[in-house]
């Protein structure tokens, strides 16, 4: 938590179908999902909850996916939800366009509307006492046409230190110059002064 603001992690793989070396296939799922806890710490974030059952490169929107996300929402019961965004940038295959995350983003999208929120959606999860929870806002990620920019620069650090956790992804970049290129030209497209950095989203509201 800083500055008032409780902030949580839900994973729902953990990159099995990935990596970039000969890392044995059984090591990678433990190993990952290290490098996720050590960059959500790196970030000062506590909690980092991984779903079972979902295999890295296979995950589409099923009824199970969205029910375990709302699970997720109605435990956390946060006001706002990062995700990645359900549509495709055809510029720009790689990373943001990966199909997981196109699923997960749309899984996510129904989880907070409709699924979340009403009572009859899920009914299993009435019985283990998780009641209905209204998300005020989504923020996607790496789709087309972000409407709002965020600026970084004073967390560039804590962001650098939590991607380089990621080493296993991560150690064959020339990391800071990639991201401090992206940001830069994230916050110089939002009009932000010149030296800033910027992350990008596509702000939904919800009611």
């Amino acid at each position: 938590m800083e500055d008032g603001v409780a902030v949580g992690y839900l994973i729902v793989t953990r990159g099995d179908a990935g990596g970039f070396d000969d890392t044995a296939r059984e090591r990678l799922p433990r190993l990952r999902e290290a490098e996720q806890r050590a960059a959500a710490a790196a970030v000062g974030v506590t909690r980092v909850d991984f779903l079972d059952g979902y295999a890295d490169g296979t995950v589409t929107p099923t009824l199970d996916l969205r029910r375990d996300v709302t699970a997720a929402i109605r435990r956390f019961r946060p006001d706002r939800v990062l995700t990645n965004s359900p549509l495709r940038r055809w510029e720009h295959l790689a990373g943001p366009s990966h199909p997981d995350h196109l699923a997960v983003g749309e899984a996510t999208t129904c989880a907070v509307y409709p699924d979340a929120r009403n009572p009859f959606a899920h009914p299993e999860l009435l019985a283990q006492g998780l009641q209905p929870w209204v998300v005020r806002e989504i923020w996607y990620a790496g789709g087309p046409g972000p409407d709002h920019a965020v600026d970084i620069t004073d967390q560039i650090d804590r962001k650098l230190a939590a991607m380089r956790a990621h080493s296993s992804q991560t150690d064959r970049l020339d990391l800071e110059t990639w991201v401090r290129d992206r940001l830069t030209a994230v916050a110089d497209n939002a009009g932000l002064p010149s030296g800033r950095l910027a992350e990008a989203f596509t702000v939904l509201r919800t009611e």
